[in-house]
């Protein structure tokens, strides 16, 4: 059986390698993946990947969206993905979020689904190694497909959910901005009249019939695709998906779904658009292109290229913005989908450029815009090329290297596009090769060649989006044609700014290793060097091509003293300047091709190193470690760069409701301590480079209280000289460092705060249940589950019943130093009118707990969704480097995490109700309110 179906698939890669299309070659179909299609019409992918283990990912694709939809149906192929959710023939009412929660499926994380255009796509993560729960997962995509409920009562109450999501990801400037965008981005066409989210007074008042409706027409299974990878048999899938959907029928009568294009436009369209919350000056040129849906290895070689390019065109930007005076806040040009991909076959080539202010706009303007045209008239340099293509050679060798480690995460989206726009789906392999090879064979004069044909004399589109207040000032329709016609004069070539010279001028002379120490039960070795460093070792295979680190010690901003604490708090700006005589663009030249990369932070509490590597280039990594720590670099013209942005950013920040109320929130969580409140115009203005710089120098002339954490694919012994080399070797003054306290903690009591800022009829609610904190594994694990069963709660409560709020979230966070603390977040956005009803139902819940306890069913859910979240943790590395990380810094056991299990199966009902009297009491709790300006 095996030898047969490796003959057949081995014969369609073959066959598909000599197709052609119109005279060029098609991208063979990756042979790992069964494709077929149902008598109904219904479309499946199917493909086995061992990445995580006992998981898969199941989708349900339809080629239907807001496109489809009539006059009096606008909004409704998004309500309809709401209503999934809401009751199907199987599942009535929530039971699939119910039953998927039970089997460690988080909803919203995990559980999602997503409405555009031209397309619906249900998300379901799903474990494989339960035989029921994974058929279930069949079962539901099947539901969705075509067995959803649309009881009347659940659409009416989903009425209000859908105008809260409409309310929380809008009413603000980008949306009122983007209302009078949209009609000219996507002029004379369907999609200009089919927003998805549709018309409010529609949604309140839509009859029940009209949905019900759109969804027999437009899902059904000739539009439909279930796509199935992950850890499991392809032919018991298969046998799942025609047991599951052959049943589902096509309407008699079916709706022709039609295809839908973007205009040409021969004259340009310009749009300048004001708001009193936008903050910044920013002006677009954009010029459509018509481009192929990649299908053939000549369109993917076309794609490279235009990688390519990009890559070059952002290294040129990112060197004038490293400029001591540059012309632009910010800059940038490339080319890509149009608009993201919000219709097919149409790319753009872009060029942005945000300002300081409305009058500098314009020259910003010409300045980028000369930035494009500099690259269209002389193209690039060959050292240019050179640089991007060694960068791209490191990351096609990683995905080949990893590719028995891709997650199945990873093939959903290539899949997808196969399925709604017939895109290409090579293997790892094929695409390897095939990049491999134009990589070797792209020549300059090629590259050059596309790059002239970015800029066209038609499909123009010039946009402004700028503050209200700067409205005078701003270039008009006129003065913009201007900027594209006299950009590209008087311009010279660009000048490489290569520095030829090694990273370290010379070799450290190496310490030694002094003492080991293992920890046999979770794979770690510990060793002390000669300068009193500790490297801890977890080599792990959870991916062939990665080692990830960082390191710690104690001491960071909160050590600064008073009078120079600004200074302090910006001496970030020391390693993002580069290191020695390089600065970072001549460091990523430096560097091209090699995937060793480290860098130093100065954090609160703690300052050190983070980075990261390919097991061969684990080299370099030490050595940016090395040259981080002994040659930082100052460079004014970056400082004075960073100042100048800053300045901006304070200057508008007032406009923008959301950055006023962080601001409150900031000021008010931290009793308003000097230290901790939001920075001013005023503390800009006490900001020294010296200062920052020698406090950058103190920090790091002492490492030998430094804890290094190394994770990933290495041997030690391998590992073990460039120890010895780079990290023994570094500066240690044998002092004995800690961090201060500087007493930035919440106000005791109750306290309410609103804010009175925006224009428009939406509310944010922030309610703060903390206190302080006898920090211990079992008091975070009773809290983690009790948070897990009050989000539960808020969320039946607030969306469900009242069906006032969108994504109501709770947040839980628990701190051990300086001083330990909690705090609970029950957060959400609503109507001004019902702040007050949900705050009170929200503070309902949390009584109702406080008394009750969590529910037998919500403590089965937080098991679930911890033992499935704690499987797949197990075999991640960030998770293991945080993990040792923080056990470090709190000197807690190295090997706690083995006796989680235990832990969590103490969580009671009675545990969380003990648990809620005490965490969840009263007498400490903040609201903080942000309303619309009176």
């Amino acid at each position: 059986m095996y030898k047969n179906t490796f003959l057949i698939l081995g014969l369609t890669a073959l066959l598909a390698v000599n197709t052609t299309v119109s005279g060029q070659t098609k991208i063979p179909d990756d042979p790992a993946v069964k494709i077929g299609r149902l008598s109904n019409g219904l479309t499946y992918y199917i493909r086995r990947n061992t990445e995580p283990k006992n998981r898969a990912e199941l989708y349900l694709a339809n080629r239907v969206g807001s496109l489809m939809e009539n006059d009096d149906q606008q909004g409704l192929a998004h309500f309809t993905e709401h209503m999934a959710f809401n009751g199907t023939k199987d599942f009535p009412k929530n039971e699939i979020i119910n039953y998927l929660q039970k089997a460690g499926v988080r909803f919203g994380a995990d559980l999602n689904a997503y409405t555009a255009f031209d397309q619906t796509v249900y998300q379901l993560p799903i474990p494989t190694d339960s035989a029921e729960v994974f058929r279930t997962g069949f079962k539901i995509l099947a539901n969705w497909a075509g067995k959803i409920s649309m009881d009347g009562a659940e659409i009416d109450r989903e009425r209000g959910v859908i105008i809260e999501e409409d309310r929380q990801r809008g009413k603000n400037a980008q949306e009122r901005i983007s209302k009078q965008l949209l009609p000219l981005l996507l002029k004379d066409s369907r999609y200009a009249i089919r927003i998805p989210i549709g018309k409010v007074d529609l949604l309140k008042t839509f009859t029940h019939d009209k949905i019900r409706n759109f969804y027999a027409d437009w899902y059904r299974p000739d539009l439909q695709a279930v796509i199935a990878v992950g850890d499991f048999d392809v032919n018991e899938v298969e046998k799942l998906i025609i047991a599951n959907f052959s049943v589902l029928k096509n309407p008699l009568n079916e709706r022709e779904r039609l295809k839908y294009d973007l205009p040409d436009n021969q004259t340009p369209l310009i749009k300048i658009v004001t708001d009193p919350e936008q903050q910044y000056n920013v002006a677009f040129a954009i010029w459509k292109q018509r481009g192929n849906i990649v299908k053939t290895t000549e369109d993917q070689r076309k794609n490279i290229i235009y990688s390519m390019i990009n890559a070059m065109l952002s290294a040129r930007f990112q060197e004038i913005l490293q400029k001591g005076n540059p012309p632009f806040l910010f800059g940038q040009s490339s080319f890509g989908a149009y608009q993201d991909g919000l219709v097919p076959g149409i790319n753009a080539f872009q060029t942005i450029v945000a300002s300081k202010s409305g009058k500098e706009l314009q020259s910003a303007f010409t300045a980028a815009i000369a930035e494009s045209e500099r690259a269209v008239k002389f193209g690039f340099l060959q050292a240019e090329l050179d640089v991007v293509k060694k960068n791209m050679e490191a990351g096609n060798e990683i995905s080949l290297r990893e590719k028995d480690k891709t997650p199945s995460s990873s093939f959903m989206g290539e899949y997808l596009s196969n399925f709604l726009t017939g895109s290409a789906m090579g293997s790892i392999e094929f695409n390897y090769a095939d990049t491999k090879k134009n990589l070797r064979t792209i020549t300059l004069p090629e590259v050059n060649a596309l790059a002239k044909a970015l800029i066209t004399k038609d499909n123009q589109l010039l946009i402004v989006q700028a503050p209200e207040k700067d409205k005078a000032d701003l270039p008009g329709p006129a003065q913009l044609l201007a900027v594209l016609d006299n950009a590209g004069k008087n311009l010279k070539p660009y000048q490489d700014n290569t520095v030829k010279k090694p990273l370290l001028a010379k070799t450290p002379v190496p310490g030694k290793i002094t003492a080991e120490k293992k920890f046999e039960d979770i794979g770690v070795t510990q060793w002390t060097l000669s300068n009193g460093i500790r490297v801890l070792l977890k080599p792990t295979d959870f991916k062939n091509d990665q080692v990830i680190f960082s390191s710690f010690s104690k001491g960071g901003t909160s050590i600064a003293p008073p009078l120079d604490y600004q200074s302090a708090e910006y001496a970030g700006i020391i390693p993002e300047s580069g290191v020695g005589d390089f600065n970072p663009t001549q460091l990523d030249k430096l560097l091209a091709g090699n995937t060793g990369r480290a860098n130093a932070y100065i954090g609160d509490l703690y300052q050190g190193f983070t980075g990261s590597a390919s097991p061969k280039d684990l080299e370099n990594a030490f050595k940016m470690v090395y040259a981080s720590a002994l040659t930082p670099r100052k460079d004014a013209e970056i400082f004075k760069k960073s100042i100048s942005d800053y300045k901006v950013s304070l200057e508008n920040k007032n406009s923008d409701p959301g950055s006023v109320f962080a601001d409150t929130a900031q000021a008010v969580l931290s009793s308003y301590n000097k230290r901790s409140m939001p920075y001013t115009l005023a503390d800009l203005g006490k900001i020294s480079l010296d200062k920052s710089f020698a406090f950058f120098k103190d920090r790091f002339a002492d490492l030998g209280e430094q804890t290094f954490v190394f994770v990933g694919n290495f041997d030690p012994k391998t590992i073990k000289p460039l120890v010895e080399l780079y990290i023994a070797s570094l500066p240690t003054l044998n002092k004995k460092q800690n961090f201060a306290d500087l007493g930035a903690a919440p106000p005791k009591g109750i306290v309410s705060k609103t804010v009175h800022k925006g224009l428009e009829d939406k509310a944010t609610v922030q309610l703060y249940l903390h206190g302080d904190y006898d920090y211990t594994a079992e008091n975070n694990v009773q809290l983690d589950a009790l948070k897990s069963a009050l989000e539960n709660k808020i969320l039946e409560r607030l969306r469900e019943k009242e069906s006032g709020v969108y994504s109501p979230g709770v947040s839980l966070n628990v701190s051990k130093y300086p001083k330990a603390h909690y705090y609970f977040t029950i957060s959400f956005s609503c109507a001004t009118a019902n702040v007050e009803k949900l705050i009170a139902a929200a503070m309902d819940e949390v009584k109702t707990i406080r008394t009750n306890g969590a529910t037998p069913e919500d403590i089965i859910k937080y098991k679930s969704e911890e033992q499935r979240q704690q499987e797949l943790n197990l075999r991640d590395n960030d998770y293991w480097l945080a993990y040792l990380t923080t056990r470090l810094k709190y000197g807690d056991p190295l090997n706690q995490l083995l006796t989680e299990k235990q832990r969590v199966s103490t969580v009671t009902v009675e545990s969380s109700k003990a648990t809620a009297k005490k965490f969840l009491a009263a007498e400490n709790y903040i609201r903080l309110v942000l309303l619309p300006e009176k």
